[in-house]
C-alpha cells in the first residue's frame, strides 16, 4: 500500500474519471481500410448525437474527417449494420447514409451524391458489406416491404448512379462476406436461412456471373463457414468450424480438396453480428495475416503452404476481428489493458506498428486503470467458465476489508468480453468497485462446444454461470459476499433480470434494454433475430417460456433493480423493460426505470451515456452502503 493512500469507504474513492469524460470518449473506431500509405476508418461522435463519420489519413500523415454533419455513415442492415463504406480506386469513398439508407459517392474534395434510387412508398432499401470493382459497388441489399416482409439479395450498383441496382443473387434469407475472384468471373459469398443464425450453420456458395449459375462449395446446417477470400481464380480460403473451432481452410472452386491450413484449438474468426469485417487478409507475397486465439485474439502471419504461423511482435495484447491490408501493410484495431482500442498500421516485413488513432484521447494515470486478470471459474457440474477480473485501483485511496464487485454480463448472448482497456469499467474500479467481466457458457472465443452450451439453455446456463461467478468472488475473498451486483445490456440484461429472479446472491441488478418476456420479444423484434429464440430456448411454448423468462419468474426478485431503456429501440422494444418495471412495482420491489428519448439499441449520445453511468454509480453507492 502506498503511504499516500487513505482509507475511504468503497464506491466513494475520488477519481479523475468522470461520467461525462467516459461518455464523450469511446469513438467506437471501426472497419479500417489501407491502400498504399493511406488509411480510412469509421468513428462515432458521441458529442454529436452518436453520428458516424469516415476518417482518412493521407500518406503524409495528415488526418482529416471526410463527412461533416449531418452526414452519418451507418448502415442498418440486420439492424446491427457493419461496414458502411468502401474505398473507390482512384479516390473517394462510397457510403451508406443513416438518414435515408441510400448509397452515396463522395469524390475527393466534393459533396456526396446519391447513386441509389430513392425508396418508393412500398419499400425501404438498405445496403451493407460493400466492395468496389470495375465501376460497380457490389453489396448486400435489404428490402423492407410495405406489408412488413423483408427480403435480401446481392446487387451491383453503378458508381455513376445511372441505373437501378441489378440483382445478382437471390433466394436466401441472408447474405454476407462477398468476394469477387481475381478475374472477375465468379462471386463467392455465404448465405443462410431462418431459423439459423450465422454461427449455427451457413453455406459458402459461388455464382458464375456470366450466366448466373450457382453452386455450394462448403458449409451446411451444422457447420458455420465465414469470410471466403480468393487465393487465385480456382481456389479459395475460408473459415469453418467443422473441427469445433473456427479454423482456416483452403478449398477448390468446385468444393473439392478442403485442407486445414493450421489446425489448432483456437478461433480465427468471431460471430457475424455485423457485416463487412473480415478476420484475415491475403498479403502480396501469398501469406495470410490472421487473428487467432482463445478469448483475446493475437495478430499473426500464416504461411498457407507450410502451415507455419508466426505472431507479430507488436505492443498490443489483443486485436479485434476487423482487419484490412494492402500488400504487406495491415491496418487493424489493437488494444491492451492500458492502451485503448486503436487504429494501428503494421508493416509485416519490419514488424513496425504505428498507432494512428485512439478510441480515447486522454487517459488518467495508469494507477487508476485496472489490470485485467484472466481466470477460470468452476461452474455447475464442474463446468469451466471464463472471465476477466478487474480489481479496484486508485493511488489515492484504499478500502478496509473485501470490496464490492459488479458482475458484467455481455450481450449477444453469442458475444464475448475481452481484456481491453475500458474507461467504463475504470469509472467503477477507480472508485473502489471491482468488476468481473464474465464470458458465460454460450460466449464465443472458446470453440463451438462452449458456444453450444447455451443451446436450449438460455436463462439457465448463463444464470448459473453468473451466480457461480459471484460465489467464486466471495469464496476467493475478493469480494464482500453481501455487496455483489450484476449488470448487463440486451441479452445481458435478460441474464441480469433472470439471475435476480433465480438467486439471492446479488445485492442489486442493472439492466440496459434487456429482454424480459419471450413471446412478445419474438412478435416485435427485427428479422435477423426473429427465430433466434427457437435455438436459445425452444419453439414457442407458453409454459416453457413462462418458466424461463424473467417476467414469468419475477416473484423471485427481492433485490433492488435499475432498468435503463431507449425509447426508439427496434431490437428490444421499450415494452420489455416497462413490463418488468411494472411487475416489480406491483410487488413492492425497489426499482428505478429510466428512459431516453431518441436512443435505440446501445446508447450513442454523450448526454445519455453520461446520465446512465452516473445513475448506475448512484445505484451502487446506495445498495453497497455499509
Amino acid at each position: 500500500m502506498s503511504p499516500e493512500q487513505v482509507v475511504l469507504p468503497y464506491a466513494t474513492w475520488p477519481s479523475p474519471i468522470s461520467s461525462t469524460g467516459v461518455a464523450r470518449s469511446g469513438l467506437r473506431l471501426g472497419f479500417p481500410t489501407v491502400v498504399g500509405e493511406e488509411v480510412w476508418w469509421t468513428e462515432d461522435r458521441p458529442a454529436e448525437g452518436g453520428r458516424t463519420t469516415i476518417a482518412h489519413r493521407d500518406a503524409d500523415g495528415t488526418h482529416r474527417e471526410l463527412l461533416s454533419a449531418p452526414w452519418s455513415a451507418r448502415t442498418r442492415v440486420h439492424e446491427y449494420g457493419g461496414r458502411s463504406y468502401a474505398v473507390v480506386p482512384g479516390g473517394g469513398v462510397v457510403f451508406a447514409n443513416l438518414a435515408d439508407q441510400r448509397l452515396y459517392l463522395l469524390p475527393p474534395c466534393a459533396e456526396p451524391r446519391s447513386i441509389t434510387p430513392r425508396p418508393d412508398r412500398e419499400s425501404g432499401l438498405r445496403y451493407a458489406d460493400m466492395i468496389v470493382h470495375d465501376g460497380q459497388v457490389w453489396c448486400v441489399q435489404e428490402r423492407h416491404h410495405d406489408g412488413g416482409g423483408i427480403s435480401r439479395s446481392i446487387v451491383s450498383v453503378p458508381l455513376d448512379g445511372g441505373d437501378v441496382p441489378r440483382e445478382r443473387v437471390g433466394g436466401s434469407d441472408f447474405y454476407a462476406c462477398l468476394a469477387l475472384s481475381p478475374d472477375g468471373e465468379h462471386l463467392a459469398y455465404i448465405c443462410w436461412d431462418h431459423p439459423r443464425m450465422p454461427w449455427n450453420g451457413t453455406e459458402l456458395r459461388i455464382t458464375r456471373l456470366a450466366d448466373g449459375t450457382s453452386w455450394t462449395v462448403g458449409g451446411g446446417p451444422s457447420e458455420s463457414v465465414l469470410a471466403p477470400q480468393w487465393r487465385d481464380d480456382r481456389h479459395l480460403y475460408l473459415v469453418s468450424d467443422r473441427s469445433g473451432w473456427w479454423n482456416l481452410y483452403q478449398i477448390g472452386i468446385d468444393g473439392t480438396s478442403p485442407r486445414a491450413l493450421h489446425p489448432v484449438e483456437e478461433e480465427f474468426a468471431g460471430p457475424l453480428w455485423q457485416l463487412g469485417g473480415p478476420p484475415y487478409r491475403v498479403l502480396a507475397d501469398g501469406r495470410i495475416a490472421v487473428l487467432h486465439g482463445r478469448g483475446d485474439m493475437r495478430l499473426g502471419v500464416l504461411d498457407p503452404d507450410s502451415g507455419v504461423l508466426t505472431d507479430l511482435d507488436v505492443p498490443y495484447d489483443g486485436w479485434e476481428q476487423v482487419l484490412a491490408s494492402d500488400g504487406r501493410v495491415l491496418a487493424g484495431i489493437g488494444y491492451s489493458a492500458t492502451v485503448p482500442r486503436s487504429i494501428v498500421r503494421v508493416d509485416t516485413a519490419t514488424g513496425r506498428a504505428e498507432e494512428l488513432r485512439r478510441d480515447v484521447d486522454e487517459l488518467p494515470g495508469i494507477a487508476y486503470l485496472p489490470l485485467a486478470r484472466t481466470v477460470e471459474i468452476e461452474g455447475r457440474s464442474g463446468r469451466r467458465v471464463h472471465a476477466f477480473v478487474h480489481p479496484p485501483s486508485n493511488p489515492q485511496a484504499r478500502g478496509d476489508g473485501a470490496p464490492p464487485y459488479v458482475v458484467f454480463v455481455h450481450g449477444g448472448p453469442t458475444g464475448r468480453s475481452t481484456g481491453a482497456l475500458d474507461l467504463e469499467k475504470a469509472f467503477f474500479t477507480s472508485r473502489g468497485i471491482g468488476v468481473l467481466d464474465l464470458n458465460y457458457g454460450g460466449s464465443t472465443g472458446y470453440g463451438r462446444a462452449y458456444r453450444d452450451r447455451l443451446r436450449g439453455q438460455w436463462g439457465v446456463v448463463d444464470v448459473e454461470d453468473s451466480v457461480a461467478a459471484a460465489e467464486w468472488l466471495a469464496v476467493e475473498g475478493l469480494a464482500d459476499p453481501g455487496r455483489i451486483a450484476i449488470r448487463g445490456g440486451s441479452a445481458g440484461g435478460w441474464t441480469v433480470m433472470a439471475a435476480c429472479c433465480a438467486s439471492e446472491v446479488f445485492a442489486g441488478g442493472v439492466s440496459y434494454y434487456g429482454v424480459s418476456a419471450l413471446a412478445s420479444f419474438v412478435a416485435t423484434t427485427h428479422d435477423f433475430e426473429s427465430r433466434y429464440i427457437e435455438w436459445l430456448v425452444g419453439p414457442e411454448d407458453p409454459a416453457l417460456y413462462s418458466s424461463r423468462e424473467p417476467l414469468g419468474r419475477v416473484a423471485g426478485v427481492s433485490c433492488p433493480m435499475l432498468l435503463l431503456q431507449g425509447l426508439s429501440d427496434p431490437v428490444v422494444p421499450a415494452a420489455q423493460s416497462q413490463a418488468f418495471a411494472d411487475a416489480l412495482a406491483e410487488r413492492g420491489v425497489p426499482c428505478t426505470y429510466l428512459t431516453f428519448e431518441g436512443e435505440a439499441h446501445g446508447f450513442r449520445r454523450a448526454e445519455t451515456r453520461s446520465a446512465a453511468l452516473a445513475t448506475e454509480l448512484a445505484f451502487y453507492q446506495q445498495i453497497f452502503r455499509s
